[in-house]
């Protein structure tokens, strides 16, 4: 059995874990930096970036979240965890843990009220699932390593990176579960690696 983390500072980790174990996986709630090496893959769910990013700076995460992203456990981002992972973002200096070869843009569909839904296809996913999207960022370019998953409107909204996957969108908030199940294959195939 795998084990996947949901980092539990703010957003959407219940919704999350559902998902997880939904999937066939055990899930945990991740609110301490050492539970970090008990997990096999890690999930940076959706919430606001600008407060996730204070919580994490205030628990004292950003270091060990930024090694977490070398060890090649699988990490997963949604919307704000997108925005967490990305490399570059648009209007800002610094990145925050900056492990993707991706640039984003924030807000880029608009505010909350701009809040929709989408049906979408994606490669390694399937078709016709609905994507939830919420303040939502996306991707304005990719180096030439970086995989692009599924695009909405010309608009680049998943993208992968050998161990590191981003969504703009909040898988977890249907009971379509298949974008988090293609995470933890992403999840078992890495451990069965590090077996090997």
């Amino acid at each position: 059995m795998i084990t996947i983390g949901v980092l539990g500072l703010q957003g959407a980790v219940r919704e999350h874990v559902r998902a997880i174990e939904a999937s066939g996986a055990q899930a945990v709630i991740v609110k301490r930096t050492e539970q970090l090496e008990e997990v096999d893959g890690l999930i940076l769910p959706g919430g606001e970036s600008t407060t996730m990013r204070r919580l994490i700076d205030k628990y004292g995460f950003m270091e060990p979240l930024r090694e977490f992203s070398k060890t090649g456990k699988p990490m997963f981002g949604t919307c704000a965890g997108m925005i967490l992972l990305a490399k570059n973002l648009i209007g800002y200096e610094e990145s925050h843990i900056g492990a993707m070869d991706i640039t984003v843009e924030r807000n880029a569909f608009g505010r909350q009220k701009d809040s929709f839904e989408a049906a979408l296809s994606m490669k390694g996913v399937g078709e016709d699932f609905i994507g939830v999207f919420i303040r939502a960022p996306y991707v304005v370019d990719v180096e030439d390593h970086v995989e692009v998953l599924c695009t909405h409107e010309d608009r680049m909204v998943a993208v992968r990176q050998n161990h590191l996957l981003a969504a703009s969108f909040h898988p977890e908030l249907t009971d379509d579960h298949r974008v988090t199940a293609y995470f933890v294959e992403m999840v078992k195939e890495a451990k069965m690696k590090k077996v090997v």
